[in-house]
């Protein structure tokens, strides 16, 4: 089931991804995914689980590089990365289909700046 993007439920409107991870000593669950877009690309992503991540949300530049279609949404909300500094805007999403091992689903994902990672898969 696909739940649309209406509105964003967080703190302070504001959509917070995780900062720049450059540490070493940081734990972090990178997966595998097969996603398959609306205009039936299919692509291998690495995905990085992320419990503090609001929404799921994949990387701008591979929207660009790979031409996924998107889809504007009705608002605009903006991205923090967790340390409070301001990484951008979201605008539009990507729908698309993600599997992992023998997991399926349809979701909508934010687009945005994700430095190195293609996806984030948050709590949404």
């Amino acid at each position: 089931m696909v739940q649309e993007i209406s509105h964003v439920n967080f703190q302070n409107n504001k959509y917070i991804i995780p900062n720049h991870r450059t540490s070493e000593e940081k734990k972090e669950l990178n997966v595998q995914a097969n996603i398959k877009t609306k205009n039936s690309k299919k692509l291998k992503v690495k995905a990085l689980v992320d419990s503090r991540c609001t929404h799921t949300g994949i990387n701008e530049q591979l929207v660009k590089d790979k031409r996924i279609q998107t889809k504007p949404i009705n608002f605009s909300f903006e991205v923090f990365n967790a340390d409070g500094t301001k990484n951008g805007e979201v605008t539009k999403i990507a729908l698309l289909e993600i599997k992992i091992n023998r997991h399926k689903e349809t979701l909508e994902a934010a687009v945005t700046d994700l430095d190195r990672t293609d996806m984030f898969l948050g709590y949404d």
